[in-house]
């Protein structure tokens, strides 16, 4: 952040656990001031700024937005009123940071960056998995054609662990908790990081979203209800490239990776680790083929293990090292009259395949009752329009 710019003020909306982290990414970055926090529960906005010594605490979101005047404004609720906070605050001349998912459906996404762009204001998807030390690394060696060409295929995987009983105890014991009110559930407030990976390589047309759904056996003795935790999509393109997708709370080891396979080389993001692997296409002959590629894949990880071990000594791998990196090139595009860190036909993106998604997967609300108890949701291929 340039020295001479003006600090930015900054205020969060949505006093849970969440806007602890970003309170603390906000004060790893030069040039901005945490001015003011709200939420519905004005306790909540107090106890985070007794945490954190900030004082202007608020229960209405416009009481705030005229007392402290904020350039740029974090807004931390549940999704059902990221639209109307959103709207709120641009229309109050305020850049707007969204946590994810951007809104609940692409129509209001949609709405949003008009909006936005029709006043001449930044907003951004909190997105954060995007801006790791190893994506960073990974769009560097896509920039140098490391891969050969355009992706050829994508894989995605992203893992939720249901031993988190502080999250899933409520969300199963309440039939009206607002994940429970979101057209996707428990996936909808969780797999927009995944789906986002593959958009920064899908080209905005695609042929066919493929998703089908079902509840684990875990779940089900939980007792579950309505709510799917596993899911495999599959997405291709009109240029040819194709992409898979799968969200499991199963999986163990939890997977958080991207592959991406492109005409020469290949790459694979693996976020639990922090690591970066490049898989080159060379050939071995004889019984080399046994040993040479695992030599190669040892060397790989012990230099992320070097790499990583000298980003934490200089400072840069910590606790959420993402968010600091996305909120800050969110701030730097705002002052320095940029492009916003995610692309906005990346963001719609995201949120028209969740839409295609949860459509496929979900039915009408009044037939949820016949669906429970675990019975595979039927696929279907449908063009996205």
């Amino acid at each position: 952040m340039n020295a001479e710019l003006k600090k930015l003020r900054v205020a969060i909306i949505g006093c849970g656990k969440i806007a602890d982290q970003h309170v603390l990414a906000c004060r790893r970055i030069a040039g901005c001031e945490v001015v003011g926090l709200c939420d519905r529960e004005v306790l909540m906005a107090g106890q985070l700024g007794g945490r954190f010594g900030i004082t202007a605490c608020f229960a209405d979101a416009a009481e705030m937005l005229r007392a402290v005047k904020p350039d740029a404004v974090h807004i931390t609720t549940p999704p059902q009123g990221h639209f109307s906070l959103a709207k709120q605050c641009l229309e109050a001349g305020c850049h707007v940071y969204l946590e994810k998912p951007f809104t609940v459906t692409a129509p209001d996404a949609a709405e949003l960056i008009r909006l936005a762009e029709s006043r001449g204001l930044k907003i951004t998807a909190g997105h954060n998995l995007q801006f790791t030390l190893e994506m960073l690394e990974m769009r560097r060696l896509v920039a140098q054609n490391f891969l050969g060409g355009k992706p050829v295929h994508l894989e995605s995987h992203f893992s939720y662990d249901l031993g988190d009983a502080s999250y899933v105890g409520p969300l199963l014991g309440n039939p009206q908790h607002w994940v429970r009110q979101l057209p996707g559930q428990l996936m909808h407030n969780i797999l927009s990081h995944g789906i986002a990976k593959l958009c920064e390589f899908l080209d905005d047309d695609l042929v066919a979203v493929i998703a089908s759904a079902h509840q684990s056996a875990q779940l089900q003795r939980l007792g579950g209800g309505e709510i799917l935790d596993e899911l495999r999509v599959l997405i291709r393109d009109t240029a040819g490239t194709t992409a898979f997708f799968c969200f499991s709370t199963q999986l163990k080891p939890g997977l958080n990776r991207l592959r991406i396979c492109g005409p020469v080389n290949s790459l694979t993001v693996d976020h639990a680790s922090g690591s970066l692997l490049r898989h080159e296409n060379r050939s071995s002959k004889s019984y080399l083929t046994y040993l040479v590629p695992p030599l190669r894949d040892a060397k790989e990880q012990f230099r992320n293990a070097c790499a990583n071990f000298f980003s934490f000594l200089n400072g840069r791998l910590h606790q959420d090292s993402g968010m600091k990196e996305l909120i800050e090139r969110f701030y730097q595009s705002i002052q320095n009259q940029g492009a916003p860190p995610i692309p906005y036909r990346e963001i719609l993106l995201t949120a028209r395949i969740m839409d295609e998604i949860f459509a496929q997967i979900y039915p009408p609300k009044t037939d949820r009752a016949a669906a429970a108890g675990g019975a595979a949701k039927p696929a279907a291929a449908l063009p996205l329009p």
